[in-house]
């Protein structure tokens, strides 16, 4: 049986704060799928996700694309890339392969601004750190969802064929 709350501990977590911001108001995004990746090494689905009213310029668009088909990773193997854009002008990149049979590896650049040129990796350095946004997640739970059928399969090149053509399209 689950325990019960101890309200007085909660109130005082709602005191001291829950992560959220007093003002902050959630709204949806898009997600829309694009043209896929394919280096020697890797094939990698490719989701922008956006404010409905903002989406990415072309311009950080094609940086983004740069980075992940320059070889700077050692990616390989099949995945994914989320290019998200998180406010006015900053971006996060982030590039997925799955490995080990059912882990999701990850290299996640940044974008902000016209002050950088290019994307850079994303300094992650304490031991408690973020991971995924909620309309990140939206992707990734598909991705998930794909890679799991996957799986399931014999993996010939029709399965690869096959996953490689299950993508998300939609509100996040």
């Amino acid at each position: 049986m689950p325990r019960s709350l101890d309200i007085a501990q909660l109130s005082q977590l709602l005191t001291q704060g829950i992560g959220v911001a007093p003002d902050y108001r959630h709204v949806a995004k898009d997600v829309a799928p694009g043209d896929m990746v394919q280096t020697r090494a890797a094939l990698l689905k490719w989701y922008d996700i956006h404010p409905r009213a903002r989406p990415i310029p072309l311009a950080v668009s094609a940086l983004a694309r740069a980075a992940v088909e320059s070889g700077r990773l050692a990616m390989h193997g099949l995945g994914f890339v989320v290019l998200h854009r998180c406010d006015a002008d900053f971006y996060f990149l982030i590039a997925c392969t799955w490995r080990n049979q059912n882990e999701l590896w990850e290299t996640v650049w940044y974008k902000n601004g016209d002050g950088m040129d290019d994307f850079t990796v994303f300094p992650r350095d304490p031991a408690h750190l973020p991971t995924y946004c909620v309309w990140e997640l939206v992707p990734i739970w598909h991705e998930q969802q794909a890679w799991s059928r996957f799986l399931s399969t014999d993996r010939s090149l029709s399965n690869i064929v096959e996953w490689s053509e299950q993508l998300y399209r939609g509100s996040a």
